[in-house]
Parts: C-alpha cells; structure tokens; sequence
C-alpha cells in the first residue's frame, strides 16, 4: 500500500511525516538542529532537500536517509529539475560583483552522487530560476531582456558557451515573463509588454522554430503576466494585469484571462459575466477544464471547457482559492487571505454536488493529497505569527490530524503520481481520525460557551425606571415596597441605581447629620420647618427630587460597574446591527459595496446570536 508523506519546516527543524492513517515520523530521517532557510520536494517526489549554513542536503525521499551532502553556502532558494535529476541553488550574493552565485548540480539517487555541472550570475532572487523541458533535454534562461537561450543538459559545463536555440524578442519588446511547457511537445510562451506604443502581447513558440509563434495575442493595459499550462502541455492559461484600474472602480487594478493553444487553432479572451478582479484559475488534472473564481465579493466561480465555454458556475460567494484534486474527482473552492477561511469540497462527476464545508481560517498554505482523499491547511509565518499549525482533513470535511507550532515556515504534501493510488477507494475507506484531532476538538469543545443554559432576562435602561419589576422586587415584602414609595414621594424600582456625584462624601442611614436631615424632610417634631409653601401632594408619577438613602460606597460602586459593562455591550451590538441593516437596503437598491462591508453583513447571525445570550429581544 502507497503511504503518503509531508513535510514541516520550522527555524532549526524540519519534520518528515507518514500520512494517513498512522501520520509518524520517518524513522530515518534525522532532523537538523541550525537555521533551515529552504525545503522542498523535487516535482517527482523522489527527492528532499533543505539547506544548512554550509550545505545542501538532499534527501532519498523513499526512506528518509541522507543521499547527497552539497557544499553549498548560504543558500537562500533551490529549484529542482521536472524529474529531479539537477538542482539549481541560488546563494546570496558577495561582494565581488562578477561571481556566480547560482549553481546547478546532477544527482544520483543509485550512486548517492552530486556534481556541480554549471554555474552563472544572478544578483536578483526574482527570475533566477532557469527552466527545463519535461524530459530535461533542455535547460533554458533569460540571458538579456530580449534574448532566451536554450542549451543542452548533456553539455558540460551547463548554460556556458554557444547557445543551441535563441529566441530573440529585440525588434518586438523585452521578455518580462516566459513559461515552458509540461507536455511531451516541447513549447515555450513569452510575454512582451506594451513598449513605444505597441501593444502588449503573448506568443507561444514551438522549440526551436522561433521565426514564426503558432499562437499569438495582442492587447493594451497588460503589465503583468502569469502562465499556467496544463498537465499535458496542449493548452495555456494567461493571466494579465495592470496595478491600476484606470475606471476608478477597483484598487485590485485590472486582470483579463486568455486562452491559447500550441496548434494555433484558437486563442481567446475568456469572457467573465461579472465586473471586478480575478481571484484564481486553475487547470483540472484531467487537462480538459479549467475554473476562475471572479468579480467583487461575492465572487462568482464558474468552469469552463478546454475551448473556453462555460459550462457551470457556482452561486456567488466570499471565495478566492480554487484547486482540482489529483484524480479531477473534487473541486476545492475556499476563501483565505483576508476572508473567513470557509472550505466548501464538490462532487465534479455528481453534477458539481457540494458534499462538505468546513472552517480553515488564517490558512497561508492549501494543499490536496496526491490519493486525492485529504487536504492540507496550515497557517505559517509571515502571514501570522500565532496559532501556527499544520492540519489535515478529509474530503468530507473532517478533521483528521492537527500539529501545533509556535513558529511554522512551510509545509507541503510529497509529490506522487496519482496512478498510484485507486481512485475507487475515495467512496470505500472511512476516514479514522488521528488522537491529536480528537484532543483537539475536545479542547475546543470545552472552550465554547454552552448556549443551552438559562440566560437572565435582559432589562433595557428605560425599563428599569418606567415600572418594570425585577425578580428580585417580586420575592420582596409587601411591607418593603410601601416603604420604598412613601418614603421616596414616588415610585423608585429595586435595584435602581442611586446617583452618586464625584467628589461627595458619602453618608450612611446612622450617621446623625443624615438623620437630622431625613427628620426635617419628613417633618418630624424637632426639625425646622421650612417657610415656603408646599402643595397638599404630588402624583406618584412625578420623580422626586428628594435623596434617597445613599449606600455604602462599595456597593454602589461595583453596581453601577456592572449594570454599565452590560449596558454598554447591548448598545455596541446594537449600533451593529443598525449598520448592517443599512449595509443590506444599499444592497437591495443596487450600490457597490466594498468586500469589509460584505464580510460585515455576513456578521448578523453572530451579532443577533450574542444580543440573544445577553437577553435581548426584539
């Protein structure tokens, strides 16, 4: 049985794990104790790397052990070969300007044997990366703004001499992005931005017959780039963008998506039924289709046939992340970055059925499994520094396996053809949850407040001193209320608070002068009387301007504290609501609204649901 694999990566660790269902470490695997900078599956899957001070160790992946040792310094990226076989290490420059700080290596797993094959100067970490064919035949990179050279990986020393294919771009533009196909057919897409008036374009060039591009597509507004071909080589998905939306509408800028085959029978504009940026677009597994989540929240997600006609879209949702599982069975579409974190997995050969949703948030890094069972989520550094974690899920949405860190740098699934895994089991096996996830879960459990216990009944300010009776008048004496009334002149409801000025020296109900006072207002014998006219009495509505008995100072503090952290919440929640009630009518009347006022009038639940524990009613 095929066991899956991944990695964690840490300051001065770097963890190998088993998958499903035993999620162990590998046992011979010996996890370094300095500063890793880099790790990294080769796209085969058959090699691990990760760098020291000093070194680049490259690691058999089938079992954990020490393959290669390179003396490498201060490695800061790698980059590995489609089949593994060289390694290219970008190192942070020195200060002689004319040294090489990017070198290529050949490995051999069988022989457990590294040689430096070639080696040249690249002072930016942006674009270093040359690029081989699938077959690594060739090996290619931008040796001037306008020229791409190709050279053979049998040559020695590698990208040195006389190139044996050009590509030159000089009486066009300059090269700002290029791309080499996956497939078998070897081709190469560049992109030329809009230079003296010309307008931007995207050609696609058979290797190496470069006089004439079998695809090409011209337009203005384009500054960027980004090329996603898929599995097999045949088709080609370009995503063009500018930083600034000349309409003013957006801060996102604009993005258009093309569509480009290497036979030249078609190359299109995909057309998007809704206004605002692209988010993400992803190639299936199976090559024959592609989606685009799209437009300002809520965005809309909809799939297209490898000719570019749509073919299903999703209802509009806060969603910006879309990725096909390895056997095109599921489609994960989720919203990260600055959206909830909601995960919603669908059924693409039940009819786009949605089979699970779950919470990831604060999810830097989402991955399916190569069996195309499980998903990884984890939140690392830079993108946050607390709660960092690696977990896996199952496609329904269950938790399987969850590892805390105080600081997580990378993670990721080892790359496995998906042959080696019977899609036929994704119905049969039953996914077994790790004990980590069930400890979990009953942390967390325990943690949320039980909403089924009785909760007070809340009483409004107004409430509390228009004749409303709390319970605690209603277990009061018969006897205790004529009192309170007649000796208030009026109606005063228990619990009310009394106000106390700043500043006053507070007197008890013994302190004399108090009684001396309380007799001369009530016209005890003894107490002076007052010469001004006083009427026969008053209506029991009227509020009184005579004190009441001031409490001890104690209590009176710590009942107005209280009685005002709990006003001043209900006032706060409800100063939420009225604003996303506002939020929902510019809504229903047509106005734009901005994705923090969208994700605010998705809060109304929660908000009415925290208005409800305190007590509140409409």
């Amino acid at each position: 049985m095929t066991v899956t694999q991944f990695f964690c990566r840490q300051a001065k660790a770097v963890e190998l794990f088993h998958g499903q269902p035993d999620y162990t470490e590998v046992p011979a695997f010996a996890s370094p104790n300095q500063d890793t900078k880099v790790a990294t599956y080769s796209p085969d899957g058959s090699r691990f790397v990760y760098t020291q001070a000093n070194s680049v160790f490259i690691i058999d992946a089938n079992d954990g052990s020490v393959a290669v040792e390179l003396p490498v310094k201060d490695v800061f990226d790698v980059h590995f070969s489609p089949l593994g076989t060289f390694l290219c290490a970008w190192s942070r420059p020195t200060a002689d300007q004319e040294a090489s700080n990017v070198s290529i290596w050949k490995t051999d797993l069988a022989s457990r044997s590294g040689v430096k094959v070639g080696e040249y100067k690249a002072r930016n970490q942006t674009g270093w990366k040359p690029q081989f064919t699938a077959d690594e035949s060739l090996v290619c990179r931008l040796t001037s703004p306008s020229e791409l050279q190709f050279y053979s990986t049998a040559k020695e020393p590698m990208l040195q001499g006389k190139a044996l294919h050009v590509l030159n771009t000089k009486a066009s533009g300059k090269i700002a992005s290029y791309a080499v196909s996956p497939g078998k057919n070897m081709s190469v897409a560049v992109f030329l931005p809009e230079h003296s008036g010309k307008p931007a374009s995207i050609r696609v060039y058979n290797i190496p017959n470069f006089q004439q591009p079998v695809s090409q597509k011209q337009f203005f507004k384009a500054e960027t780039c980004e090329f996603k071909w898929n599995g097999i080589g045949t088709s080609l998905l370009a995503l063009v963008s500018t930083d600034v939306d000349s309409s003013n509408k957006s801060y996102y800028g604009e993005s258009t998506l093309y569509l480009m085959g290497i036979i030249g029978s078609f190359d299109q504009r995909i057309t998007l039924d809704k206004e605002g940026p692209i988010h993400d677009f992803s190639w299936s597994t199976s090559s024959r289709e592609f989606g685009v989540i799209y437009g300002y929240m809520p965005a809309q997600t909809t799939f297209f046939d490898a000719r570019g006609n749509s073919i299903h879209s999703l209802a509009p949702s806060s969603k910006n992340t879309l990725a096909y599982s390895p056997h095109a069975r599921y489609i994960l579409v989720a919203g990260f970055g600055n959206l909830q974190g909601t995960v919603e997995i669908y059924d693409r050969q039940d009819k786009f059925k949605k089979i699970a949703t779950f919470e990831a948030s604060n999810t830097s890094v989402c991955e399916w499994s190569p069996d195309g069972q499980y998903i990884m989520t984890a939140t690392t550094v830079p993108r946050l520094r607390v709660d960092n974690c690696c977990k896996i899920w199952h496609h329904t949405g269950e938790l399987c396996y969850i590892k805390e860190y105080k600081e997580l740098f990378s993670a990721k699934w080892r790359p496995q053809d998906s042959s080696l895994f019977d899609p036929r089991a994704l119905d049969s096996i039953k996914p077994a949850q790790h004990e980590s996830a069930l400890n979990y879960l009953s942390k967390r459990k325990g943690r949320m407040p039980n909403s089924k216990e009785p909760k007070g009944v809340y009483r409004p300010p107004h409430a509390r001193t228009a004749g409303f009776k709390s319970s605690f008048a209603s277990n009061s004496s018969d006897e205790s209320d004529k009192s309170s009334a007649s000796s208030a002149g009026g109606y005063k409801p228990p619990g009310a608070r009394t106000k106390v000025i700043p500043g006053a020296v507070l007197r008890s109900s013994n302190d004399p002068a108090s009684a001396a006072k309380n007799r001369k207002r009530k016209g005890i014998p003894g107490a002076v009387k007052k010469t001004e006219d006083k009427p026969a009495s008053a209506p029991v509505s009227a509020p009184s301007e005579k004190p009441q008995e001031i409490p001890s100072e104690s209590s009176s503090q710590s009942l107005a504290e209280g009685n005002s952290l709990e006003e001043k919440k209900i006032r706060a929640l409800l100063k939420k609501l009225r604003a996303i009630e506002t939020l929902k009518q510019k809504r229903s009347a047509g106005d734009h609204l901005e994705e923090t006022q969208i994700l605010k009038i998705q809060t109304e639940d929660k908000v009415r649901s925290e208005l409800s524990s305190l007590g509140w009613k409409e």
